[in-house]
């Protein structure tokens, strides 16, 4: 192939809109490119043509055709060396991505404007707006040429579409479902014979003749015409006088138009995209108000949903809509129901009461709906911020379950937002989307993809198929995700403890994307947060990023003007660091932010988690097992990591050693009194005669509950005596012995048979040198601890338990499965299985 060399002369604004000033010595694929974009500008719209040409120039440019750039083309620019390329620029990763790869890496946005490489202009940020129809509807000429294109182009090209998102559009796919939506919203792909520009001046001719002669239906008929100029001509419309002067005029006369009259008139001011000035939408938001109870439940729907459209925010319009709806809501029709939880999600509020009842209205539509809507209802609740109860999430599972192939990508991601929003777990539904995730994930943006694994996080639903799959895909998209969408990658895979096949390439590209992202950290700093204790939970410290989260700057912007309670999460990146980077040396938290936050989070354990049933069991047991309050300790022995443990130490020999010392003498004399009633039965003095299971005491025999006077007491004392002294003392150097049903045998069971009040003395020697302290943290863990349905620890948890083993302590657990049924079962059982977990735990 002949190499062309051509000179590309770059315009300081909208390239895009203009040709672009070749010099060549042939006529090169360049050329012929834009003449093929010209002929597809005539047949639709110019920026639809715009866009044909960007992408047909970038395709041409990557047909190995060498392009050099000349300085003396560009006066107003400083020639900048050649430098290796990334991902990094912001604006262009969401804009288009083809481009990035002649962006040099360490340039800001401002500087990418003037590097010598071929790109579109940054009016690339419309190809938003218009690549869906540049993929899915070609004409047979754009076909055939992008067959000719080279296959990393198509599968960029194809990676692009997929990642498309209009926040607009996208959430309106189930309006065309069926002609029953017609009535209900805008549509704004309707299509008709364009209004001619010469008719568009005859129509603003006769405003500006008729002036205060117009009549509302003139009014009504001038702007549903001018409506349907050709998109590139309602700018110029706008900006005419004449078409202010039949604004005017039109809210003149806003009480004398009919129903049928003001919709159209308004329908009109929505195709037209008339945004400005406000005082003119107020008008007609007043006069809608005023109509509500004069119109019919369609129209409402369709009057909120140009709103939408217009891009404005009516509140007190929605709120007599919504007064509306709490008194005929029974009425309600599947298409309007779906109609109206979508607008409700647009405006991201309505009353409690009245979702209730529309909840209850799609419980019983529910069989009719198909999945598009039911995905539709779902994100109208999520965005208004009501949940579903329980059951009828499951009959949505379900749903959905047996669906899974046919619902769409967006759709999909609405349910999974529902489901983590209600923390509803429905097993079937989590199994087959993990069958069918290799299938969907790769044809699902980099944000749709992001829900879907931030929801498995949320229910700690670890699928190895589904998270392996989007692993392999998010290094090759990294560019597409905002900030928000690293940070919730890391802490869902981080939090469900999970390392990819690809981890090293997967995290690494995560955080480098945070690199780039530094800018946005300013407006979200809650993300970078995120992202850094995610990555503490796998064991990963980047420095740069810890010291700059944990400057003096940042630590500001985060307690001071960020809208979430973001101390928690500098307290816990923090303590980490202490703990897990000894040879860190940036910046820190302040004392006092330490302290304050040590205070809260503790305040906190003291009345939720220290007071749980399942640990204040285990720690009463371990105090009389031990000999007193004094030897347990309930708090968070790492504040840091926000849960507590019971503390427990030893010393070289085994004894307990003291270290609750804010226990008083009262509880200490309160818990021996304990120790003095535990009850006599003929089971225990069979246990402690050695008698065989079973074999019952004579009737000749005393009972033991009726033993009095000092012969009984003497009895049963040589009896306990006879049997401690007849064992060797075990390797915890104490006298507890083991009956033969497992539970342990203390001197306590002495002083209460003997009615003593008097504790066994307990050895308490302390050691030479605390290095010789043996301290254990006793964890009492629950489900909440663990991945969904296993035995894998969370992510948070597994940092916690290898914190504590750096900070000298051997961690010992009591596991749900096995400290849960235990609690319905005798203390002696309970003491035998902590005994049991304390003492082999010791070195």
């Amino acid at each position: 192939m002949n190499m062309a060399a051509v000179i590309w002369r770059k315009l300081p604004r909208r390239i895009c809109n203009q040709r672009a000033y070749l010099k060549t010595t042939g006529c090169t694929e360049v050329t012929k490119a834009e003449r093929k974009g010209q002929d597809v500008n005539t047949k639709q719209s110019e920026r639809y043509g715009r866009t044909i040409l960007c992408l047909r120039k970038e395709a041409s440019v990557l047909l190995d055709y060498e392009v050099n750039s000349k300085p003396s083309a560009y006066s107003s620019t400083k020639r900048r060396p050649k430098q290796n390329v990334s991902n990094e620029t912001d604006d262009y990763s969401d804009t288009f991505p083809l481009l990035l790869e002649n962006v040099p890496s360490n340039l800001g946005i401002k500087q990418v404007r003037n590097t010598y490489t071929v790109t579109c202009s940054r009016q690339l940020s419309s190809v938003r707006n218009t690549l869906l129809n540049l993929a899915y509807n070609k004409s047979d000429e754009e076909q055939n040429s992008a067959a000719r294109w080279p296959a990393t182009t198509k599968q960029k090209l194809d990676s692009y579409v997929v990642e498309i998102y209009d926040t607009k559009e996208d959430p309106r796919g189930f309006q065309k479902l069926g002609d029953a939506y017609r009535a209900l919203c805008f549509n704004r792909s309707e299509q008709r014979d364009p209004l001619s520009a010469e008719e568009g001046q005859k129509i603003l001719r006769n405003v500006s003749f008729l002036k205060s002669s117009l009549t509302p239906e003139n009014i009504s008929d001038y702007f549903h015409q001018l409506s349907w100029l050709p998109a590139e001509q309602h700018e110029a419309v706008k900006a005419d006088s004449r078409f202010a002067m039949l604004c005017r005029y039109s809210i003149s006369s806003q009480g004398t138009f009919t129903l049928s009259q003001l919709l159209q008139l308004f329908e009109a001011i929505v195709r037209l995209q008339v945004s400005s000035p406000q005082a003119f939408l107020k008008f007609y938001e007043a006069e809608f108000c005023r109509r509500v109870w004069d119109m019919e439940f369609s129209q409402l729907l369709f009057v909120a949903d140009l709103w939408r459209c217009l891009g404005r925010s009516v509140p007190q319009y929605m709120e007599i809509v919504l007064s509306y709806v709490a008194l005929r809501w029974k009425g309600l029709t599947v298409p309007q129901l779906v109609q109206l939880l979508y607008v409700i999600g647009e405006n991201r509020w309505a009353p409690p009461e009245v979702m209730q009842k529309l909840e209850m209205l799609l419980s019983s539509h529910l069989e009719q709906m198909n999945v598009e809507e039911v995905g539709a209802a779902c994100l109208g609740f999520f965005k208004s911020k009501n949940g579903f109860s329980e059951r009828l999430m499951k009959r949505i599972g379900d749903k959905v379950t047996a669906r899974m192939e046919d619902i769409s990508n967006y759709s999909l991601v609405n349910v999974m937002k529902m489901f983590r929003y209600t923390h509803v777990d429905h097993l079937p539904f989590l199994k087959r989307l993990g069958e069918v995730a290799p299938e969907k994930i790769p044809n699902i943006g980099t944000q749709g993809v992001m829900h879907i694994v931030l929801a498995c996080a949320s229910l700690h639903y670890r699928d190895k198929r589904l998270l392996d799959t989007v692993a392999s895909k998010v290094p090759s998209k990294v560019h597409y995700c905002r900030s928000k969408d690293v940070a919730k990658y890391l802490w869902s895979f981080s939090t469900l403890n999970f390392e990819p096949e690809n981890a090293e390439e997967f995290f690494c590209s995560l955080t480098e994307q945070l690199h780039c992202k530094m800018h946005e950290f300013q407006r979200f700093p809650e993300h970078l947060l995120t992202a850094l204790l995610a990555l503490a939970f796998m064991g990963r410290f980047p420095y740069d990023l810890i010291d700059a989260a944990l400057s003096p700057q940042f630590v500001k912007l985060a307690t001071e003007g960020s809208p979430f309670e973001l101390k928690k999460d500098l307290f816990t990146l923090d303590g980490t660091v202490a703990i897990e980077c000894p040879d860190y040396q940036g910046h820190r938290l302040p004392l006092n932010l330490q302290q304050e936050v040590t205070e809260m989070l503790w305040n906190f354990a003291r009345q939720d988690i220290c007071v749980k049933p399942e640990v204040v069991e285990a720690a009463m047991l371990l105090q009389i097992m031990l000999g007193g309050p004094q030897f347990v300790k309930n708090h968070m022995i790492l504040p840091h990591t926000r849960s507590a443990d019971l503390e427990v130490h030893f010393d070289p020999t085994g004894n307990p050693l003291p270290l609750n010392m804010e226990v008083s003498d009262e509880k200490v004399q309160k818990l021996e009194f304990k120790l003095s009633g535990v009850a006599v039965t003929n089971q225990l003095i069979s246990q402690l005669t050695k008698c065989r299971a079973g074999r019952p005491i004579l009737k000749s025999e005393p009972e033991p509950n009726n033993v009095a006077g000092g012969k009984g007491v003497e009895t049963v004392n040589n009896m306990l005596r006879t049997e401690v002294g007849m064992e060797d003392r075990d390797h915890t150097g104490l006298n507890l012995k083991v009956f033969r049903n497992g539970v342990p045998r203390t001197n306590d069971p002495l002083n209460s048979l003997t009615n003593s009040n008097i504790p066994v003395k307990k050895a308490a020697i302390q050691p030479d040198a605390p290095s010789e302290i043996q301290k254990l943290a006793i964890q009492v863990s629950n489900r909440n601890h663990y991945c969904y349905n296993s035995r894998i620890l969370l992510g948070l948890h597994t940092m916690k338990r290898r914190q504590l083993v750096q900070a000298g302590y051997v961690v010992v657990e009591l596991p749900h499965w096995e400290w849960f049924p235990l609690l319905r079962q005798t203390r002696s059982e309970k003491l035998s299985y902590l005994h049991q977990k304390l003492y082999s735990s010791l070195n």
